[in-house]
C-alpha cells in the first residue's frame, strides 16, 4: 500500500539520479526527453556503468512498455519494460519499494564491479619490491666467484713470474714440481707463509755464522742470496749472526704472510682441487647461510690455520693454498648435516661421504712438504664459528619452542637488506629479549659464547707464542708427516759448522755453515699442496 502511494505522488522534480540502482519510475509520471525505442542488446552486461534515459512526456508509456518494473540490464538504448505477462524475472514486483530513501550509492568504479585485487589498499598491490641488478642483486654467490677469479688470476701471475725468472712457467730444476707449478722460492718471494720472513727463527737468527739463502730465480742448490732477497716485499732488516731470539730490534715482521697465502697455490693440481671444492661445496654453503657469514668463516678459518701452522709446522715449509679456508667450510657442512639430521633423506650416507673427504685430505696432509696444521686449524675455526653463527639444531628449537627466521641468503635478500628481527628486538628491548627463556636456551647460548671466547683467546695466545714466547713442540710436527724415510725431517733447520783449511799457507781454519737446511729440504723447499 505504501508503495502505491509513493508511485502516485512521484513527479518529475523527484526524478531519480543517474545511478543504475535508482528506482524505476511509475507509469503515471511524465518522462522528459525524446527517445527512440530499440531492442536491448543481447551482449550487454548488468554490471556496465550506463545511464538510464527516459522517454519524453509526449510519448506513451504504454507504447514503450513501462508496465514492468523488473530490471533488464543497462545499455546505450532506453530500457524497455514489457508487460508483466512477458516478464521472466521472478523478482518483478509492482509494489517494489524504491531505494531513493536509502541514500545515494557510490556509482564510481570500485570494489563491487572492478578487479577483485583492487579491494585491497593500494600499498598492498601497487608496491613492488625494488630489485637490484648486478653483483649485489642478492642472487649471486659473489664471494665464491670473486675469490675464485682472484685466486686464478694470482696463479697465472705465479706462472708468469716463474717464467720470467727461470725461463719456464713451472719448476723443472733442480727438480720437477709434481704439482705442476712454480718453484717454492718464487712462492716465498710472492708471499707464502715462511717463518724466517716473519719472525726470529731458532737455528737461523741465533746462529753464529751468516749463511746464504736461495734466490727467487734459483734453479740449482748453490745459494747466493740473502734472506731479504728471498723474502721480497721490500726485504727484511739485516741481523748480525748470533742475535738472540729475544732481540726484536731488527726482527723480520712480514705479518701479512698469514693472509696472502690464501690466494697462492703450488700448482695446477693444487688449485684445481681447491677450486673444484670451492665452487661446489662452497657455493652451496654460501647459498645456505648467506654471503656475509660465509666470508667471515672462510677468511677466519684460513688465517687461523696459517697461524697454527706457523707455530707447530716445520719452519722451512713454505705454506700456501686455500685449504684451511675450505676445511672451515667442510666443518659448516658437517654441522648443518648434524643439525638437520632428521630432515635429511639419507643422512648416514651424507655423513660417510663427508667424513671420507675429511679423512682423505688429512692423510694427504701427512705427505712430505704438506702442512696439515692449516687443515686442522681451519676445521676447528669452522666448527666454532658454525656453532656461533648458524641456527640452533632443529631438535633443540623444537624442545625450547623457539623457531628462528631463515637466513638472509643470497637467493632472497642482498647483504645490505638490514638486520634480523631478533637483533632489532634486542636493540630495542635488551632486557625483554632474555625474558621467558627456557633453561636449554640459556645452556645453548652459554655454549656458543664460551666457544667464541675460547677460540678468540686461543688465537691471541698463538700469535703471542709465535712472536714472543717461542715455545716449541718437539713432536707436533709429526702430525703433519709420516715417520718413514726421514719425511718428518723435511722442513727442519739443523745447521752444522765445519772447519776447513783453505790452504797450507793459511793454517787458520775457516768456519763455514753447512746443512743450514736439511739437504732434502734444500732441494725442494716443500710447500703446502692442499
Amino acid at each position: 500500500m505504501a508503495a502505491n502511494d509513493y508511485h502516485s505522488s512521484f513527479n518529475a522534480s523527484q526524478r531519480p539520479n543517474d545511478n543504475p540502482l535508482s528506482p524505476v519510475p511509475s507509469s503515471n509520471i511524465p518522462l522528459p526527453g525524446n527517445q527512440s525505442t530499440h531492442s536491448i542488446s543481447p551482449v550487454t552486461s548488468p554490471f556496465d556503468d550506463r545511464r538510464y534515459e527516459y522517454p519524453s512526456a509526449g510519448q506513451s508509456q504504454q507504447s514503450l512498455g513501462y508496465n514492468d518494473t523488473a530490471y533488464h540490464g543497462a545499455s546505450d538504448q532506453p530500457h524497455r519494460y514489457n508487460s508483466p505477462s512477458h516478464s521472466t524475472d521472478p523478482f518483478a514486483d509492482q509494489n517494489a519499494i524504491p531505494l531513493q530513501s536509502q541514500g545515494k550509492m557510490d556509482a564510481s568504479p570500485m570494489r563491487y564491479n572492478a578487479d577483485p585485487e583492487r579491494m585491497y589498499p593500494t600499498r598492498y598491490n601497487t608496491h613492488k619490491k625494488s630489485k637490484k641488478k648486478g653483483w649485489l642483486s642478492g642472487r649471486v654467490t659473489w664471494v665464491c666467484y670473486v675469490l675464485t677469479v682472484i685466486q686464478i688470476a694470482v696463479f697465472c701471475g705465479e706462472l708468469i713470474k716463474n717464467a720470467v725468472l727461470t725461463k719456464t712457467p713451472i719448476q723443472i730444476k733442480p727438480q720437477f714440481n709434481i704439482m705442476i707449478g712454480p718453484s717454492p722460492y718464487v712462492l716465498i718471494n710472492m708471499g707464502a707463509r715462511y717463518p724466517p720472513c716473519m719472525h726470529n727463527v731458532h737455528n737461523v737468527t741465533d746462529f753464529p755464522i751468516a749463511f746464504p739463502w736461495p734466490c727467487p730465480d734459483s734453479t740449482t742448490t748453490n745459494f747466493t742470496c740473502s734472506l731479504s732477497d728471498l723474502c721480497g716485499f721490500g726485504g727484511v732488516p739485516y741481523q748480525e749472526p748470533g742475535t738472540k731470539l729475544s732481540d726484536r730490534s731488527n726482527e723480520p715482521n712480514q705479518w701479512w704472510r698469514f693472509i696472502v697465502p690464501m690466494f697462492l697455490h703450488a700448482g695446477l693440481i693444487h688449485i684445481g682441487f681447491n677450486m673444484l671444492l670451492q665452487m661446489t661445496l662452497g657455493r652451496d654453503m654460501e647459498k645456505e647461510i648467506g654471503s656475509l657469514r660465509f666470508a667471515l668463516v672462510y677468511f677466519s678459518s684460513g688465517i687461523f690455520g696459517f697461524v697454527l701452522g706457523g707455530n707447530y709446522a716445520a719452519p722451512n715449509i713454505a705454506s700456501t693454498g686455500a685449504s684451511g679456508c675450505l676445511f672451515g667450510i667442510l666443518a659448516l657442512t658437517l654441522l648443518d648435516l648434524v643439525y638437520n639430521w632428521n630432515s635429511r633423506r639419507s643422512p648416514m650416507k651424507d655423513l660417510l661421504f663427508l667424513l671420507l673427504d675429511i679423512a682423505i685430505a688429512f692423510v694427504l696432509g701427512l705427505l712430505p712438504g704438506l702442512d696439515n696444521f692449516s687443515h686442522i686449524g681451519g676445521f676447528l675455526m669452522g666448527l666454532v664459528l658454525g656453532i656461533c653463527l648458524m641456527h640452533s639444531p632443529q631438535a633443540l628449537r623444537e624442545r625450547i619452542g623457539v623457531d628462528e627466521p631463515p637466513y638472509s641468503t643470497v637467493d632472497t635478500q642482498p647483504l645490505n637488506s638490514g638486520v634480523s628481527p631478533g637483533m632489532k628486538k634486542f636493540v630495542k628491548q635488551p632486557v625483554g629479549f632474555f625474558k621467558g627463556r627456557k633453561p636449554f636456551w640459556w645452556v645453548w647460548w652459554l655454549l656458543r659464547a664460551g666457544a667464541l671466547v675460547a677460540v678468540f683467546i686461543g688465537f691471541i695466545l698463538l700469535l703471542k707464542n709465535f712472536y714472543e714466547w717461542r715455545n716449541e713442540c718437539s713432536w707436533c710436527h709429526h702430525i703433519s708427516c709420516l715417520p718413514v724415510k726421514g719425511w718428518c725431517d723435511i722442513g727442519m733447520i739443523r745447521p752444522t759448522i765445519t772447519e776447513i783449511t783453505t790452504s797450507a799457507a793459511s793454517p787458520t781454519p775457516t768456519r763455514l755453515a753447512r746443512d743450514l737446511l736439511v739437504p732434502r729440504a734444500v732441494a725442494a723447499l716443500p710447500t703446502n699442496a692442499f
